[in-house]
């Protein structure tokens, strides 16, 4: 590049070589060129990993004419902006009125002046990187609200744990094991992902459950686990009916993890596949971290008899379906097990229970 370009690349697209170097005549001087003599060939120029800044398109052409060039380029997810300037002789209004049409910036017709060119091609550059940079601002700007929102839920559940008898790394744990589960079942990595977000305020409710019914050491009576129960219901309340589709899936969650297969669970009684698959999902995962996992009150059942317990609960507790999926997830989880394990003094850090071992409320 020398000392008066601009760092722009422009892709000039024409199939006649005077107009390609009476382009290139004007251009060259000040800014850098790619030259493309058909459609297929500009096509394969702007889907490249280098693509143009502005391209300068010939209608009239061999095989694929200008339009169709246009077309596909607006079409194209990830290269619909950049901006399109028609070169060409075809004059009639309903010319340059389909070229607009078709999503072009400009259109300049033959003969053209080397002042009017320049002048338009730095135009659509300066409106193109004002586009540029507002995008780079508002998707920065995004990214800082989602990593502020994923870090107050994370916090949320955290909070949920340290009112619960939970110890640190289950809500991190469980979280990977749902997200392990999601890619094993085929729900796909960003299914999966967003799962893995949403998992961490399936208890969040408990934040609302009396101290005297969470806490108690000891069995439950009737009318206290009635009031537990509400914890699910509490939970979908403070994350609220919004479109947010994190949002949305963790409410799910929330209100839907203790339902059972078999149309035992809370609050609704759902039965079958009228449970969400993301509260089928992270059952699983809470009730195998619970049971493989040591507690103030309980020692760690061995893997063997943790995952005999999920593949019994078949049919009643979780979808039949589902437990393939577990099975093959299960190396991965374990490995999650051994890289989060609980330190003793996390585990003495809260008071010992004596709930049933494997229970969760």
């Amino acid at each position: 590049m020398t000392a008066h370009q601009s760092p722009h690349t422009l892709l000039v697209v024409d199939d006649a070589p005077e107009n390609i170097d009476l382009l290139c005549a004007i251009l060259e001087p000040h800014y850098n060129l790619k030259i493309a003599t058909h459609g297929e060939k500009a096509l394969k120029i702007v889907l490249s990993d280098t693509p143009p800044d502005l391209i300068l398109l010939d209608i009239v052409m061999p095989g694929m004419d200008g339009y169709e060039v246009c077309k596909r380029i607006k079409a194209h997810p990830e290269r619909h902006h950049i901006p399109i300037m028609f070169v060409t002789a075809k004059e009639q209004q309903e010319d340059e009125e389909l070229g607009l049409t078709l999503g072009a910036e400009d259109y300049i017709t033959k003969p053209f002046s080397a002042p009017i060119v320049l002048a338009r091609v730095r135009t659509h550059l300066a409106l193109y990187d004002q586009t540029r940079e507002l995008e780079r601002r508002v998707n920065e700007r995004t990214r800082e609200l989602q990593d502020s929102r994923l870090e107050i839920l994370r916090r949320l559940g955290r909070a949920a744990e340290f009112r619960d008898n939970e110890t640190g790394h289950h809500v991190l744990r469980m979280s990977h094991y749902s997200r392990l589960i999601a890619l094993a079942a085929g729900l796909g990595e960003a299914f999966a992902e967003q799962l893995f977000r949403a998992a961490p305020m399936h208890d969040i409710g408990k934040i609302g459950t009396p101290d005297y019914v969470l806490l108690k050491p000891g069995k439950l009576d009737a009318d206290e686990w009635e009031i537990m129960k509400l914890h699910v219901n509490m939970g979908a309340e403070i994350l609220g009916d919004h479109p947010d589709e994190l949002l949305s899936m963790a409410r799910t969650v929330a209100l839907s993890h203790h339902e059972k297969w078999d149309g035992s669970g809370y609050p609704l009684g759902l039965q079958g596949k009228e449970i969400p698959v993301v509260g089928q999902i992270v059952a699983m995962a809470d009730v195998f971290d619970a049971l493989s996992s040591e507690r103030p009150y309980k020692k760690a059942w061995p893997i063997a008899e943790a995952v005999k317990a999920i593949e019994d609960s078949a049919g009643s507790h979780f979808d039949p379906a589902l437990i393939p999926a577990f099975r093959t997830a299960l190396p991965e989880m374990l490995k999650i097990r051994e890289q989060y394990t609980e330190s003793p003094v996390a585990l003495a850090y809260h008071p010992a229970r004596m709930h049933k071992p494997g229970q969760t409320h």
